[in-house]
């Protein structure tokens, strides 16, 4: 176990000392996605300030929002994202096969050597809505919170690992697989805003079949101390398990289509 963790590890930093070899285009890479989602929160605020709130949320519970929600995305996306969006095309060109046969778990080996640390420009973003919001909010900081805080952003990045595993594992056994990306991020704009403002069946999605509803909504209503439908008392508990609840999920899914993989040719 503990060679195999060195090896990860070494496969990790390998990508990283790959990609730091170009400085400026990284940098851009960060400052072009930064600017981008700034452009969709700016539109946000242009609404909020027009308006005052959305649904009762006022400008700085939203950023505390869009922060939880931006930052918790990184923290998952940089280890799965860009590595397993690529299985239909690993699967179908043979690529995968030959992972089989290494001694090295295939999932583990495509996560780690392909860390992509091109999400900074997401994790600056986030966390300085985070810190930006926190003063302008009445939180009750205790122990606790501050537990809740850090578990609920390690939670929302256990989440987004764990769904696009899920999404990625379909291309074993349908061979197609990247049309499910497009419903995937479908539903994932649609949970940076408070699940609240959406109907009721809409909302139940959220915090039951796709748990996006636990990256941000669930737990900011809980640190601001407002209601969360359906939930009630027990939403600081049931976000923190959201996301060890879906590496659990993900695990037995990425299982169950591996036993059932013919090889690229179906």
């Amino acid at each position: 176990m503990r060679e195999t963790l060195s090896l990860l590890f070494y496969l990790m930093r390998l990508r990283v000392r790959t990609r730091l070899e170009f400085r400026a285009s990284l940098v851009i890479a960060w400052a072009a996605q930064a600017f981008g989602y700034a452009g969709v929160f700016t539109s946000i605020w242009l609404i909020l300030t027009r308006f005052e709130n959305i649904g009762g949320w006022t400008w700085p519970q939203m950023a505390l929002l869009l922060g939880f929600h931006t930052l918790g995305y990184a923290l998952g996306a940089c280890f799965t994202l860009v590595q397993l969006r690529r299985m239909e095309e690993i699967v179908l060109g043979g690529e995968f096969d030959t992972l089989l046969v290494r001694p090295l778990n295939p999932w583990a080996y495509l996560v780690f050597s392909g860390f992509n640390i091109e999400y900074g420009g997401h994790i600056l973003l986030g966390a300085g809505l985070i810190l930006w919001a926190l003063p302008q909010l009445a939180v009750d900081w205790t122990v606790a919170t501050s537990l809740l805080m850090v578990g609920s952003l390690v939670s929302a990045a256990l989440i987004t690992a764990s769904m696009i595993t899920i999404i990625s594992a379909c291309a074993m056994v349908l061979g197609r697989a990247r049309y499910l990306f497009g419903i995937y991020f479908d539903f994932w704009e649609l949970s940076r805003y408070p699940a609240s403002i959406f109907a009721g069946p809409f909302q139940i999605a959220l915090l039951s079949v796709i748990p996006l509803g636990y990256m941000a909504y669930v737990p900011v209503s809980v640190l601001l101390g407002r209601p969360v439908p359906y939930l009630g008392q027990a939403a600081g508990l049931v976000g923190l398990a959201a996301g060890p609840l879906s590496v659990a999920a993900a695990f037995f899914f990425w299982r169950f289509c591996l036993r059932r993989y013919q090889g690229g040719g179906g």
